[in-house]
């Protein structure tokens, strides 16, 4: 499987972003996170929706978990497992929910607000930044995890 690039994409809806997530979710594989940052409104769970369709989950089956922190939805490709701290305080408050261990799991697992769980992201974690550029305009990051060090002499 190819690795993930690192891309800069333009949105100009929501059709769109959620073809980004398509786009990023068909190279995904199992175990892998990807973390999602951006303002309220940014369209995380748009491009969540993309993400989960190209593992064979109907969009509409897809709901943002601000107040249930984690939805798990099974696609005939993978489990999508979207998680959203936004309500946390800590990686701790996760691990009481036991919603932790989607994290690296069997499917593919989406953290809106990542950084509320730092503690708890693999070194490997895929970062994907919207952004509101201006009116009806979002900007897209997709950033791979750096490359480890290949000092083996």
């Amino acid at each position: 499987m190819a690795a993930i690039e690192r891309r800069e994409l333009t949105s100009t809806s929501v059709a769109e972003t959620i073809a980004a997530g398509d786009e990023l979710g068909r190279q995904l594989r199992a175990g892998q996170v990807v973390a999602l940052v951006g303002d309220l409104g940014a369209g995380k769970t748009h491009f969540v929706k993309g993400i989960a369709e190209s593992q064979g989950v109907s969009r509409e089956e897809v709901s943002s978990p601000t107040f249930t922190i984690a939805h798990e939805y099974r696609g005939p490709k993978a489990t999508v497992y979207h998680i959203d701290c936004y309500r946390l305080e800590d990686a701790a408050e996760l691990a009481r929910t036991g919603a932790d261990e989607y994290i690296g799991g069997d499917g593919v697992c989406l953290i809106e607000w990542p950084q509320r769980i730092e503690s708890l992201l693999p070194v490997d974690t895929i970062l994907v930044s919207i952004r509101h550029a201006e009116e009806g305009v979002r900007r897209i990051q997709i950033l791979p995890p750096e490359p480890a060090d290949s000092d083996s002499a």
